[in-house]
C-alpha cells in the first residue's frame, strides 16, 4: 500500500511538471528546453523527459530557431518547442437567451471558424439543451467540412450556479430543472469530453488571456446582460469558491424583501440591474409598447421619458452600491464591465461614481479603474474555448501517464 501511494505521488508530480512545462511553452510561444528549465527552476533532464512525453502526445512540436552562432557555417540552429496547433480542435460555446455563439480554435487558441446558432427556446430541459448544443456544433463543423467526431473537447458557458469540476448545474436561467448533473447527459449526447462553466468565469478567462485583464494579477469582471455575473481573478488565478459558486454578484442582496429575482429570491442586485429587470419595470408602468431591449429604454430616456430616466437611475444607484461592496472586499487593480448591451452609460454616470466613492472605505487611495468592454457573445465563446483548451491539456497529460503505466 505504501509503495502504491508513493508511486501515485510520483505520477502526480510528473503530471504537474508536464502541465507546468506545457503552459510555459503556451505563454512564451516558442522556447528552448534549457530556457524552460531555467524559468521553472528545474533540471534540464526533467524538462527533457517532460517535453518528450508532450511531443509523443501531439501537444508540442520541435521547430528551428536562430543559430547558436552568428556564423552560418559554425552555428547550428537552436531547437525550440512550441504548441502543435493543428493537432487538436476545441469548441467554445456561449449560451444566451436567443443564440448560441460557437467558436472553433486550434490547440494554440487560433480561431478556425465561428457560428451563431439561433435558439427557439430560452429555457430547455437538460437533454434538449445538450441536443441543441450538438446541433450548433454540427452546423459549425460543417462550415469547415469537419464533423463533431473530430473535436477534442467542448466547453459550454451558461449563466447560473455551476460547479465546473463536476459539470453540475445547481441553477441556470437556460435550464428548466435545478441541481442537474450534466456529466451523463454530455457523455450521452457528445462524442468528446465536454465541460460546463459559469459564463462570467469564462469572460474573466478571456479578459485575462486576450483582453483588458492581460498582465493584471487582481481584477474583477462584471457581466451585465439578462442577469449580472462576476468573474474574479486573484493572484493571477480564477477564483470559483466552494462548489464553484462563490462569485454570484448578481444575487448579492441590495434591498430587504425587494424586487423578485429570476432565481426565486428577492432583493438581488440583478433584479434591479439585469435586462429583464429594467424591461419589467417599464412594463409594470404600462410602457411596454415597442419595448424589447435596454437600448429602447435608453432611447426613451434620451427623449425625456421620466419613467425610463427613473428606472435607469435606480439601476445605476443599486449597481454603484454593489460595486462599492466589491471594492471593499477585493481592492482590485481594475473592474471590467462586460456584456452585449449597447450602452452602459446608466451604470457609469457621475451619480453612480459618487455612490461608489461614498460606499468605499476611505484609505486615501484612488478608486480602481472601471473599464467598459463590449466583447459580444463571440468573445465569451472564446473564453469558453480557452477553458476547453486547459481541460483538454489536463486530459491529454493524464493519458500520457495512463499509457506509460
Amino acid at each position: 500500500m505504501l509503495k502504491s501511494k508513493a508511486s501515485q505521488n510520483s505520477l502526480d508530480q510528473r503530471n504537474a511538471t508536464r502541465l507546468r512545462v506545457l503552459e510555459h511553452i503556451r505563454t512564451k510561444g516558442s522556447i528552448s528546453r534549457i530556457d524552460i528549465a531555467s524559468a521553472l527552476q528545474t533540471s534540464p533532464a526533467t524538462v527533457t523527459a517532460a517535453t518528450a512525453d508532450l511531443i509523443s502526445a501531439g501537444l508540442v512540436r520541435e521547430t528551428e530557431g536562430e543559430a547558436h552562432s552568428r556564423s552560418a557555417k559554425r552555428g547550428r540552429p537552436r531547437v525550440l518547442l512550441q504548441l502543435d496547433g493543428p493537432s487538436y480542435l476545441v469548441a467554445g460555446l456561449k449560451v444566451a437567451r436567443q443564440v448560441i455563439s460557437v467558436i472553433l480554435v486550434d490547440f494554440e487558441g487560433n480561431e478556425v471558424t465561428s457560428h451563431m446558432y439561433a435558439l427557439q427556446d430560452a429555457r430547455m430541459s437538460p437533454r434538449d439543451f445538450v441536443r441543441t448544443v450538438r446541433l450548433a456544433l454540427e452546423e459549425t463543423c460543417a462550415k469547415i467540412d469537419r464533423t463533431i467526431d473530430g473535436l477534442s473537447g467542448v466547453s459550454i458557458g451558461i449563466a447560473g450556479l455551476v460547479d465546473a469540476e463536476r459539470n453540475f448545474v445547481h441553477w441556470s436561467s437556460s435550464i428548466t430543472e435545478r441541481n442537474v448533473n450534466f456529466a451523463a447527459f454530455l457523455d450521452e449526447g457528445l462524442p468528446c469530453p465536454a465541460f460546463i462553466e459559469n459564463d462570467a468565469n469564462l469572460v474573466a478567462k478571456a479578459e485575462q488571456l486576450f483582453g483588458l485583464g492581460k498582465g493584471l494579477s487582481n481584477f474583477l469582471v462584471v457581466t451585465i446582460e439578462h442577469g449580472v455575473g462576476l468573474g474574479i481573478v486573484l493572484d493571477g488565478k480564477l477564483f470559483r469558491g466552494n462548489h464553484g459558486c462563490g462569485a454570484e454578484f448578481g444575487h448579492a442582496k441590495v434591498q430587504l424583501d425587494g424586487a423578485l429575482c429570476q432565481c426565486g429570491q428577492r432583493g438581488c442586485l440583478e433584479a434591479y440591474v439585469g435586462d429583464y429587470a429594467l424591461i419589467r419595470e417599464m412594463t409594470v408602468a404600462g410602457q411596454s409598447s415597442a419595448l424589447e431591449t435596454v437600448s429602447d429604454i435608453h432611447d426613451r430616456a434620451h427623449a425625456g421619458d421620466q419613467r425610463a430616466i427613473s428606472v435607469l437611475a435606480r439601476a445605476g444607484q443599486m449597481f454603484g452600491l454593489g460595486l462599492s461592496n466589491l471594492i471593499n472586499l477585493f481592492a482590485p487593480d481594475c473592474i471590467i464591465l462586460s456584456g452585449a448591451q449597447v450602452s452602459f452609460e446608466h451604470l457609469c454616470s457621475d451619480d453612480v461614481m459618487a455612490r461608489i466613492r461614498n460606499g468605499v472605505v476611505n484609505v486615501d487611495t484612488a478608486l480602481p479603474e472601471i473599464k467598459v468592454h463590449h466583447w459580444g457573445d463571440l468573445m465569451w465563446a472564446k473564453g469558453a474555448a480557452a477553458y476547453g483548451i486547459e481541460q483538454v491539456s489536463i486530459l491529454k497529460v493524464q493519458e500520457i501517464a495512463a499509457n506509460a503505466s
